[in-house]
């Protein structure tokens, strides 16, 4: 991606019929349901779906409503939190690389290896030059992963400052939310700039393998049905069929 995420809309088209999309949303997630079982039955393909944001765009949302009908045999959800005492002590991707998915089964990453060259940055913990030798490990790793049968696609969800304070907000008044409240996401909006800056670089410098995903995400069921659309195109790609008898 080359240009300013500030010039790409976080809003669905306003000719969208919402309540249309939302029914072809619920038989995205049918077939999503039917194409991951013969994933995890046939078992000669993986899926790496990475998804990174915002706090507040809705990275638990997708998870949640993309994901709701595929087998928990087939699907495993990691959340890349701060590093441990532990992964400190080891390369920026050995808790990443543990976790990739083995054939025949779909892994979603909330958060990724990409945090360690986005808050880092955003900050100014390590030098550019880290920063820069990070992004070449990136694309390796994922040569890696594609290499190894693994189609990983990636999702930045694009949601507006405006909607993301709304977002936040919420966590302090609607008790169903106050669990996520964290005071901390205030704090790092106030850079804003430099998240949108840092998002940029990574999208220019680490898309090789795997092209990001803009995903317009101030209402969720736009954001979803895109997600669903993609992620069941994918799958379809894959040919797949059911094993026959084993003898």
């Amino acid at each position: 991606m080359k240009g300013k995420l500030s010039k790409i809309s976080t809003l669905a088209p306003h000719k969208l019929n919402k309540e249309q999309t939302k029914k072809e949303l619920i038989k995205l997630k049918i077939r999503l349901e039917e194409l991951q079982n013969l994933l995890f039955a046939e078992s000669k393909h993986s899926l790496l779906v990475i998804i990174q944001g915002m706090d507040g765009s809705g990275k638990d949302g997708v998870v949640r409503n993309v994901f709701e009908t595929v087998n928990p045999m087939g699907c495993r959800v990691f959340a890349f939190k701060a590093p441990s005492p532990l992964e400190m002590k080891h390369d920026f991707l050995w808790r990443i690389h543990h976790e990739a998915p083995e054939k025949g089964m779909i892994h979603i990453f909330n958060r990724s290896h990409y945090e360690d060259v986005l808050i880092q940055k955003v900050h100014n913990w390590v030098s550019d030059d880290i920063i820069k030798q990070r992004f070449e490990h990136i694309n390796n790793f994922e040569k890696l992963l594609t290499d190894s049968g693994t189609t990983i696609v990636k999702f930045y969800l694009h949601v507006s400052k405006e909607e993301q304070l709304m977002r936040l907000e919420e966590r302090m008044s609607d008790k169903t939310k106050m669990w996520k409240y964290n005071e901390n996401d205030l704090k790092e909006r106030e850079f804003w700039s430099e998240y949108m800056k840092a998002y940029e670089t990574v999208f220019d410098n680490c898309s090789k393998y795997s092209n990001w995903h803009i995903i317009p995400s101030d209402q969720n069921w736009f954001k979803e049905y895109i997600i669903a659309t993609k992620i069941v195109k994918i799958l379809e790609d894959f040919k797949m069929k059911f094993p026959g008898l084993k003898k």
